[in-house]
């Protein structure tokens, strides 16, 4: 299947030295995104790239941006986000197995797949995305909503499970 926003770059055209690529996605491919990510809306989606053979793989470094509008996981009110997120990213012909350990340092790049001869920046890009997005927005009318429904916050809390180790914590 072909992701929303599919920006594919033959490995055969990606040599020693980093090759610049920039993309952005189109008006339908933001509407796809949006729908994809139950998002309200993805207002602009771009990513600059460094692209470089490096051993048995593809090296992808640069950044990401995004304007997108979350709805806030209590209101439901639209809530205006910007995302600039720095990618380094490795692609590679064969993907561990899911039984295989690996072992990662501390400065380990995400693994991708080479898919038909070619590295997916859109997708690449599309995923830094989503993942730099918070999975729970709050608008700032989000806690006035809380409380008068009942809701208290963790600091108000005076009973519950963990009220006597909070109690006990505190007494330490």
């Amino acid at each position: 299947m072909t992701p929303e926003f599919h920006r594919p770059v033959r490995i055969d055209t990606i040599g020693e030295r980093d090759r610049a690529v920039e993309i952005e996605a189109n008006e339908g491919e933001r509407a796809a995104l949006a729908r994809r990510f139950g998002l309200v809306a993805v207002d602009r989606l771009s990513g600059t790239f460094g692209v470089r053979r490096e051993g048995d793989g593809i090296l992808a470094s640069g950044s990401v941006g995004a304007s997108v509008v979350q709805a806030c996981s209590v209101t439901g009110d639209p809530i205006a986000v910007t995302v600039i997120e720095t990618v380094a990213l490795r692609f590679a012909d064969e993907m561990t197995s899911e039984g295989d350990e690996v072992e990662l340092s501390v400065d380990a790049l995400d693994i991708l797949p080479i898919e038909d001869g070619a590295v997916d920046l859109g997708e690449a890009a599309a995923e830094t995305m989503a993942l730099a997005l918070d999975p729970f927005p709050r608008s700032p009318g989000a806690a006035a909503v809380l409380k008068a429904a009942g809701v208290v916050s963790e600091d108000e809390a005076t009973h519950g499970p963990f009220a006597d180790l909070k109690a006990k914590l505190g007494q330490a």
